[in-house]
């Protein structure tokens, strides 16, 4: 026999193989504190206008310098979510309807009614395009959901690396853990809210932008 031949082993026809070479047990990996933030504030996103969080995630790399910031960045940074809580806020007491001429009107919900932005005809052309505003006026639900959408935005915001490395760049272990559960917490806790209290309102910037009728 040549000592260069190369010797082939064929398997059997009848032999299989072991189920683990066929079917190879999945590796399971926990989720990292970052994959967790991004679950959590992914959720967030759900519960707030969407206006107001494009804008924040527009202007915050920059305004952090990228997680490099210095006092002036520091000032930016609060005045941008000092801003997009307000606006939260406001937006929570907006809505919409369909007036009897057809046409589409936003408006703020006030404590007397609905005062339409988008309409600038006397009072008497208002009774004749509208019918009940009172049924829209202010509730304390509506604050309920303004405090909760404030409560929610905050927790997206500190939930974003940059803004942790701006606002709390020297902050422990314990600080640190804390804001990266936050946004889970918050997710949890406004969702509940949400579902026990719904809220009617259609509100500007928001998902469900389906606007009221004279029929509902």
């Amino acid at each position: 026999m040549d000592s260069t031949a190369i010797l082939v082993q064929v398997p059997a026809t009848g032999q299989e193989a072991s189920p683990q070479e066929t079917n190879p047990r999945p590796i399971q990996t926990a989720k990292s504190p970052v994959d967790k933030t991004l679950s959590g504030a992914s959720d967030l996103l759900k519960l707030l206008p969407t206006g107001t969080v494009l804008a924040f995630q527009a202007l915050a790399p920059s305004f952090t310098n990228h997680g490099m910031c210095h006092t002036a960045n520091r000032y930016l940074v609060l005045a941008l979510i000092g801003a997009c809580v307000v606006s939260c806020v406001l937006l929570s007491f907006t809505d919409s309807l369909v007036g009897r001429d057809g046409k589409l009107y936003y408006g703020m919900a006030t404590f007397w009614g609905f005062w339409p932005f988008n309409f600038a005809g006397a009072a008497a052309e208002r009774d004749a395009t509208f019918r009940d505003l009172a049924r829209f006026r202010l509730t304390a639900l509506d604050f309920v959901h303004a405090v909760f959408s404030a409560v929610v935005f905050l927790a997206v915001a500190v939930a974003d690396a940059s803004i942790q490395s701006c606002l709390f760049p020297d902050c422990g272990v314990d600080i640190r853990e804390l804001l990266v559960n936050l946004p889970l917490g918050a997710s949890f806790l406004s969702s509940v809210v949400f579902m026990i209290f719904p809220t009617t309102r259609k509100s500007i910037g928001y998902t469900d932008m389906t606007p009221h009728s004279h029929s509902q």
